[in-house]
């Protein structure tokens, strides 16, 4: 949502409590019977589900669900290493793959999830869970340029890649997503380096890289704002996620989106059961349910985010259909494309560096 996609500033607390008394055929003591308690603790980014989901499951299982939002993979890991106790857990990959290798979290049970028969290939087997057995894809996407097709010429975004962000001729008509790993990133691709490197030479170059960018482009630093100012065309081109691309190409037909042919940052937000977990047997019923052909339909409408379910994905993709000509909503498959991995020390060294490519005029 890497995290997080369409993420909020405000860290919220939102407990979905309904009357479960006639509500459904299942009760409360039923649920307690079956998975040993009826209460289930999610812990997710903000705005990154339907509305109807949680409200859904409640009634169908009688059981209370209490969801509370994080606004970066790091906060959720703050709160959870302090021992806060969550059922499920939706961080992105890099952050999955930490959890791991710290024995954080628990292996899934599939025969309890079958609905994982559903999942495009696309989001199987990635390099941070390779065989999934501790996570099951929630959403996937890119990172890439929105910009007015009107001003700006694809042939040229061809032609230079990210490089197009430093084009004299769009200084000051630009944002950039306040967030180094993702700025990093563009610099790293355009000079031919992974988004994944440590070594010291390729991260001062890619600083000098972002440091020139800002001095001659005077770029905006935005985060979730760029979804209503590029609707509204303030600018001509912005580094966006792939969802957030989606929503800004449905309210605006000037604005296209595009991925440079050196590469990006693909990502994927998936779900997980802590070691800790207090109803893992719940949680495994929610992680199911949230895989339905149903239920990802009306997530994936929802959120404008990629479904990891291939049944949806071509439902919402054909002819006539929802994201049918939206070129940001399915992500490409492409060898230069790259997942971020965990790694701590070259977190720190991006994050300091950050502030000073920022401060640079």
């Amino acid at each position: 949502m890497k995290v997080s996609k369409k993420l909020i500033a405000l860290m919220l607390v939102v407990v979905f409590c309904l009357s479960l008394a006639g509500c459904s055929g299942n009760s409360s003591d039923g649920a307690k019977e079956k998975y040993g308690s009826d209460t289930l603790k999610i812990f997710l980014p903000g705005e990154y589900m339907a509305e109807n989901l949680v409200p859904d499951f409640e009634k169908e299982f009688g059981v209370k669900v209490i969801v509370e939002l994080f606004d970066s993979n790091e906060m959720m890991y703050t709160k959870f290493a302090a021992g806060e106790s969550y059922d499920v857990l939706i961080p992105s990959d890099y952050m999955i793959e930490r959890l791991i290798k710290e024995e954080q979290l628990q292996k899934l049970d599939k025969s309890l999830i079958p609905n994982m028969s559903n999942l495009t290939e696309q989001v199987l087997n990635l390099d941070y869970d390779s065989t999934n057995e501790y996570s099951v894809p929630y959403f996937f996407g890119t990172v890439g340029i929105v910009y007015n097709h009107n001003n700006v010429s694809e042939e040229d975004l061809k032609a230079k890649g990210w490089d197009i962000m430093k084009d004299p001729a769009y200084a000051g008509k630009i944002y950039m997503y306040d967030s180094e790993r993702d700025g990093f990133m563009i610099a790293f691709k355009q000079l031919g380096y992974s988004c994944n490197t440590s070594n010291e030479d390729e991260i001062n170059a890619a600083y000098e890289w972002l440091v020139e960018l800002n001095k001659t482009m005077k770029p905006v630093y935005v985060t979730d704002e760029v979804i209503d100012y590029m609707s509204n065309g303030n600018k001509d081109m912005a580094i966006v996620y792939s969802g957030d691309a989606v929503t800004i190409l449905d309210e605006n037909e000037d604005m296209s989106y595009f991925t440079p042919d050196c590469g990006t940052n693909k990502w994927c937000d998936a779900m997980v059961i802590p070691a800790n977990a207090k109803n893992p047997k719940l949680a495994h019923e929610f992680i199911n349910y949230v895989l339905r052909d149903s239920v990802c339909l009306d997530n994936t409408l929802a959120v404008g985010y990629a479904s990891p379910n291939k049944n949806v994905l071509k439902d919402v993709t054909g002819e006539n259909a929802d994201f049918d000509g939206n070129n940001a909503y399915l992500p490409r498959e492409y060898d230069k494309d790259e997942i971020f991995h965990e790694n701590e020390k070259l977190r720190k060294r991006l994050s300091e560096l950050w502030i000073k490519v920022k401060a640079a005029n």
